[in-house]
């Protein structure tokens, strides 16, 4: 029988203290705090992240029905839903966002040499958005439509484990192409986007940054062909130039040469139109490059299936970011679990097995590999032997 700590505190084991008491004392996330500390707020949300719970009601009753265990879940305080609905309410939000890119900075190291399909070594990102519904009445501050409430979130994945690099949360009328003025290029770096971050003069920076980007074009836009590079069109490929922006505004914003291509896919019976400042990767890479994007649609469907973003446990626009960030720590905190204990299962199937093994007292490796694990027991014991 093992006799050690909870599932619950082995995967928040895996959590650097350090780092998250310095995001604390950074916005003084405790100040005037006697009880209900920032942690505490921090592991009652990750526990509703980790179990599926609903509203603040089920955090509340779960937790109490195993009041005796949360001392050694690491939560001190007597749980309360008012209290942990003020905490996300007053709590600044930027102490759990800022933990979670310390996390992630962790995650991608663990994953740098993660195959993500295309024989590349320089870094890829896929940058997009995906809109999440709300009621308007309710979150007032969140407007979309004349009827309708929404938020962004826009995330940069890096395509080596699929690591969400960037995220910034908006209200929906925020438009796609200016998340790209928060952004710093990496030089270097590939950038995967779609059509809707079309815009020369961002992209020019972009390449003043030497950082390389792959976009769709759109089909009204106006160039000059310089000349035409030779292809082999049993791959789909039906052009590889480099051209010259030839509209007024858009030969201003990107005043350099560009690289199109284009390309017929098969599978989809669409002819695509792609456009980069990378000269030197093959016309068939960059085609491939653009199809790894999709791996970002994965994840928000991923996220959105699997973690509590859909339904928030507060109205205010602190609670709903607290609650997206603390969510995308729980996220890389298992990507990284997966990763130090070499385990050969997807994430979901490591969310199941911890979603109903949370009060366990077994080792981590054994209950999601379903293995053996022998224990070293000391030698010395008060208890003395039955039989030699």
């Amino acid at each position: 029988m093992y006799t050690g700590r909870l599932v619950f505190s082995q995967i928040i084991d895996h959590m650097p203290m350090h780092t998250f008491r310095r995001c604390v004392q950074r916005y003084r996330g405790n100040h005037c705090i006697k009880r209900f500390s920032c942690l505490d707020q921090f592991l009652c949300m990750a526990f509703a992240q980790l179990t599926y719970r609903e509203s603040l009601r089920d955090i509340e009753a779960c937790l109490r029905a195993q009041q005796k265990k949360l001392y050694h879940m690491g939560i001190r305080a007597r749980i309360s839903r008012s209290t942990l609905a003020e905490a996300n309410v007053k709590r600044d939000w930027r102490i759990y966002a800022d933990f979670a890119q310390l996390l992630i900075c962790t995650a991608r190291q663990l994953y740098i040499n993660d195959d993500f399909g295309v024989e590349l070594d320089e870094t890829v990102y896929a940058l997009d958005s995906t809109i999440i519904d709300l009621s308007l009445s309710m979150f007032p501050w969140a407007s979309f439509r004349q009827a309708k409430a929404a938020i962004k979130v826009h995330t940069l994945l890096d395509l080596r484990g699929s690591i969400p690099t960037f995220i910034h949360v908006s209200d929906g009328k925020f438009h796609d192409v200016n998340i790209l003025d928060a952004l710093i290029p990496e030089p270097g770096s590939f950038y995967v986007m779609d059509r809707a971050y079309l815009d020369f003069a961002r992209l020019y920076i972009m390449n003043q940054w030497a950082a390389f980007f792959v976009i769709r074009a759109k089909s009204n836009f106006r160039f000059r062909r310089l000349y035409s590079h030779a292809i082999d069109k049993n791959t789909g490929l039906k052009c590889d130039q480099t051209i010259l922006l030839s509209g007024f505004y858009s030969s201003k914003g990107y005043p350099e040469k560009l690289r199109r291509i284009k390309y017929y896919d098969t599978e989809t019976n669409n002819t695509l139109v792609f456009l980069t400042n990378n000269f030197s990767l093959p016309a068939l890479t960059i085609t491939q490059l653009y199809k790894s994007r999709w791996k970002v649609e994965l994840f928000f469907k991923w996220i959105k299936q699997h973690l509590r973003i859909k339904s928030f446990f507060g109205t205010t626009e602190n609670a709903v970011k607290t609650q997206v960030w603390i969510a995308v720590s729980v996220y890389v905190l298992i990507a990284i679990i997966k990763k130090r204990l070499n385990l050969d299962m997807n994430l979901y199937t490591i969310l199941q097995i911890l979603s109903v093994t949370i009060f366990e007292k077994v080792p981590l490796l054994q209950i999601v590999t379903d293995a053996e694990c022998k224990i070293n027991k000391s030698g010395r014991c008060n208890q003395l032997k039955l039989y030699d």
